[in-house]
């Protein structure tokens, strides 16, 4: 055993500033938009029948005014019945194939959008789960996940439906243009005088528009985030009868969004009221103008009739492409959230050479060497100062110390979920910042103090140490970990639902569950996080027993919160204020009369006062 130190005050080292900011510079808006697209590429085919079948659709619905023309002109010149039923059997012919491809039309690109949306959240989830411990700090789940929902609903409708959309109206656009053209010139210059004023206003809402919808999807993923706390909390929220509160803010955060709602509402409102009464005042003039031609017999009543038609083809494509437009810009907003999260970078950095070890081929030594540490984002303060520590591969290190003293922050650097600012930590003599992270992490097992449970069967939370392993390997885990009893209990047995976060269990039930979890993981590195110490007598002397099992020959680092469970600890550190104040044997620290001494002579005292 190893004899008891006195710590003594270390030189303090300035922890080098290597913080910094990441920040992307701001993308250009056609830039985005055209980086959304590159998730088509395995949809392009999809995407091109899709566009061709709307151009063609479009088309034909160019000919219907060319009918209309013609059956004016035949009725206003005595054309025999006969002739009329023919243009009305063609009519009837020329809608049933525009039938046909408004039906591949909506297929496949609604095919198309669909899949583009799915690998959207799929490589956005991917994405998330590989940054590091410290951005989900800095986030909101509920943000996270109406990222994931709602702005990508947001996206899904500009790929998808509005693509088709802007496909249909340019077609129609650009046709019936030239075909006004053909048909006659004065009333066309007279009908498009009005397009500078529509392109001005498109522009002017447009950004409006675009900054609303921003500001109102960041509304709601704040209330999103909101309704996911109290929710995930809901035992929490019911004792302290706080359902008005969480009820009133919530309220608050959607009333917040309705706002900003409304006011997008009467921009897009008065946006594209404005567009139509420009288009419909000048197919008014037009239908005015084009009335004195045919009384002068100018033009004859059908080409009348067949302008008016194009016209109202025109006025209805940039009533939809300003309406698209509009949609653009909210699609955009939303985007850009999605890719400032697509662009957000892990901070843990990652070695381009890596060396991946098996776990049955380590031995489990740590040693941490002068590690400094601090947050940055809660202070200027390093929370560990100098730590020194070798732990030999099979023995039970202890942390114990006051509440803040850096227990929990230290064992949070073995599975590296952050890097010291100083110093190094090393596994077997390996810098773990030269290890792949998954094969570090796969050497390390934790059972914290909380357990998370996952809102499947027993089964499948016990598997989730290895997705690999047999029911018989998943039952011997249990029976290891004292949880195999009261798993038999059960009607469905290992196919219980343990309910989200598993609510249906015990503390107890969860702690050994976890237990199991950690055993069939196998680590070689076992984190014990206060783990028995929110538990009732009965249930910690079995989940103690269950961890005597797992620490068998394993190194493993306790963070004690009853010191009654580290005795036989091979080496207890004791940490203040971030730093190892004193180490060795339980007898040896009680010899010292320092800290160790004073914690358990108070603790104990305090258990006899209750007893």
């Amino acid at each position: 055993m190893p004899m008891a130190t006195k710590y003594t005050k270390p030189v303090f080292r300035r922890p080098s500033n290597r913080t910094g900011t990441n920040e992307q510079p701001k993308q250009a808006d056609l830039k985005q938009f055209v980086r959304l697209f590159t998730f088509i590429k395995p949809y392009r085919w999809q995407l091109i029948t899709g566009v061709l079948a709307a151009g063609i659709s479009s088309g034909l619905s160019l000919v219907f005014p060319q009918f209309i023309g013609r059956f004016f002109n035949a009725f206003m010149s005595g054309t025999t019945l006969s002739g009329l039923n023919m243009v009305v059997v063609l009519l009837l012919l020329v809608f049933l194939v525009q039938a046909l491809f408004n039906f591949l039309r909506t297929y496949l690109l609604g095919v198309a959008g669909e899949g583009v949306v799915a690998d959207i959240r799929q490589e956005l989830f991917k994405h998330l789960l590989g940054l590091s411990i410290r951005f989900f700090e800095n986030r909101k789940t509920g943000e996270i996940t109406s990222r994931l929902t709602s702005d990508v609903s947001v996206v899904q409708s500009a790929v998808s439906t509005s693509l088709a959309q802007l496909v249909n109206q340019v077609v129609l656009l650009l046709g019936s243009l030239i075909l006004l053209f053909i048909t006659n010139l004065r009333l066309t210059l007279l009908m498009l005088a009005v397009v500078p004023v529509v392109m001005l206003g498109a522009v002017m809402f447009g950004r409006r528009l675009r900054k609303l919808s921003t500001n109102f999807q960041d509304a709601v993923a704040n209330a999103n985030a909101s309704a996911e706390e109290a929710i995930a909390g809901i035992r929490v929220v019911k004792s302290f009868t706080a359902e008005p509160t969480e009820s009133d803010r919530y309220t608050r955060q959607i009333q917040e969004s309705y706002q900003l709602a409304k006011r997008r509402a009467v921009v897009r409102g008065l946006f594209i009221s404005g567009i139509f009464f420009a288009m419909l005042s000048a197919i008014s003039i037009v239908l005015w103008y084009g009335g004195r031609l045919v009384f002068s017999e100018a033009i004859t009543a059908g080409d009348l009739a067949k302008f008016l038609l194009y016209t109202i083809f025109v006025a209805g494509a940039v009533g939809s492409l300003t309406g698209l437009y509009s949609q653009l810009q909210e699609a955009l907003g939303a985007s850009r959230r999605i890719f400032e999260l697509f662009d957000t970078q892990n901070d843990l950095p990652l070695q381009s050479s890596t060396r991946q070890h098996k776990a049955d081929t380590q031995h489990g030594s740590v040693r941490f060497e002068h590690v400094y540490f601090q947050y940055g984002d809660r202070g200027d303060g390093n929370v560990l100062h100098d730590i020194n520590l070798t732990a030999n591969p099979g023995e039970i290190i202890a942390l114990v110390g006051p509440s803040g003293a850096g227990k929990s922050t230290l064992v949070t650097l073995i599975p590296r979920f952050y890097d010291p600012n100083e110093g190094r930590i090393l596994i077997d003599n390996q810098d773990i910042k030269e290890l792949e992270l998954r094969a570090l992490r796969s050497l390390v097992g934790i059972v914290p103090q909380e357990t998370q449970l996952f809102s499947g069967t027993i089964m499948e939370n016990i598997r989730y140490g290895r997705i690999d392993a047999t029911d018989d390997e998943v039952e011997a885990a249990a029976k290891a970990a004292n949880a195999h009893e009261f798993i038999a209990g059960f009607p469905q047995g290992y196919e219980t639902i343990v309910g989200e976060r598993g609510v249906k269990l015990s503390g107890g039930q969860r702690q050994r569950v976890a237990i199991a979890r950690a055993l069939l993981k196998n680590p070689r590195i076992l984190i014990l996080d206060e783990a028995t110490s929110s538990l009732d007598s009965e249930s910690e002397s079995l989940v103690q027993a269950a961890l005597d099992t797992l620490m068998q020959g394993r190194t493993t680092f306790v963070i004690a919160h009853r010191l009654s469970t580290i005795r036989n600890a091979h080496k207890i550190l004791v940490l203040n204020n971030g730093r190892i104040v004193e180490q060795g044997t339980h007898d040896a620290l009680m010899e010292l009369n320092g800290l160790y001494k004073d914690l358990h002579d108070k603790q104990f005292s305090t258990s006899e006062l209750i007893s």
